[in-house]
């Protein structure tokens, strides 16, 4: 097979602390420099971003930037695509750094699988070496904070399935099923997939490809970006005409659990006692497993930052679900704020 031109689409916004480690990632591929363009598409970044990235357009010639003013994912990755000239497009992040075979591994495997799209595993890392970064990038990389979602905790052998972070398409496949919903704020991603498979399409992972991801450096930004993955979540239903995985439903029965179980408590203490013991049931639960990671990491501080991580993700997402089923229902905007 004659080697593909490929168009890597990289939305950006205030990534100065990240920015340097990702671009010399892709620099350093293994595949021809002269088969890519990399793009860069801002979001009106407020600080060094732009002119780190300036500095890097002066010594390689295929690295170009775009402004967004609309500054959101969906908006960019529709940017990077009409400007392409790509037969691949490949969508990163500027939060992470990929390994030297990243680029020629994930086009060997699409042309090889005859996948519609590929993508890797996450290693999720924390921001900075403290115990609160390291219980994030611990709870988001979790089964127990994040369910079965096989790119965030790992697999041991090539899977199809129904979504990979960032991605690696045909360039054809956007002129068949169109671009990105530009009213997904976030998790546009999985909308785009769903009406992929949905077409005949044919998403694999890569397990034996690791990115290493920087998670969010603070709690409240994590929960921020539940929420807001929570809150989209219905709207993608909507839009796909059915849900696209089970896991997605367990953090908004959770807080329909803890809010029903409160308010019926009250009346009967049968049911105050089976309230106690599911609260108590997921304290023991997320204490055992912070447990393991103290073992792992001897950081005796995750004891109880971790249990809190945990509740932090599965409330976020599941207010952010209920927020987004108001939301339908009323006819509301989903406008958010998706700054880190």
């Amino acid at each position: 097979m004659a080697l593909k031109r490929v168009t890597i689409i990289c939305p950006i916004y205030n990534e100065e602390n990240y920015i340097d480690k990702c671009i010399h990632s892709i620099i350093n591929q293994n595949y021809p420099r002269d088969l890519m363009e990399l793009f860069f598409i801002d979001g009106l970044s407020t600080d060094n971003t732009q002119k780190k990235i300036e500095s890097y357009i002066k010594q390689y010639n295929f690295i170009k930037l775009f402004e967004n003013p609309q500054r959101y994912v969906p908006q960019a990755l529709n940017i990077g695509i009409k400007q392409s000239k790509g037969d691949i497009i490949m969508r990163i992040d500027g939060h992470c750094i990929y390994p030297v075979n990243y680029v020629s591994t994930l086009v060997k495997y699409l042309y090889e699988l005859n996948a519609d799209n590929v993508g890797a595993v996450w290693n999720t890392l924390p921001a900075r070496d403290n115990s609160v970064c390291r219980a994030i990038a611990i709870a988001t990389s979790h089964k127990f904070g994040v369910g079965d979602s096989r790119h965030k905790i790992g697999a041991k052998e090539i899977i199809e399935t129904d979504t990979v972070p960032f991605g690696c398409y045909h360039r054809n496949i956007f002129d068949k099923i169109g671009l990105f919903d530009e009213e997904l704020i976030r998790n546009q991603d999985d909308e785009f997939n769903a009406r992929l498979t949905k077409s005949g399409g044919k998403i694999y992972l890569i397990p034996q490809l690791v990115i290493d991801y920087y998670a969010r450096d603070k709690i409240n930004k994590t929960a921020k970006m539940y929420f807001q993955y929570g809150m989209f979540k219905p709207l993608v239903n909507k839009k796909i005409g059915s849900a696209a995985t089970i896991r997605q439903f367990f953090p908004s029965l959770f807080v329909l659990g803890l809010t029903v179980g409160f308010l019926t408590s009250f009346f009967s203490k049968i049911l105050l006692t089976i309230y106690i013991s599911v609260i108590l049931l997921y304290l023991l639960i997320s204490i055992i497993f912070s447990v393991e990671k103290y073992i792992d990491y001897k950081d005796i501080k995750l004891i109880y930052i971790l249990p809190f991580m945990f509740f932090t993700i599965h409330i976020s997402y599941g207010l952010g679900y209920w927020n987004g089923i108001y939301k339908i229902l009323l006819k509301k905007k989903f406008l958010v704020n998706t700054s880190r």
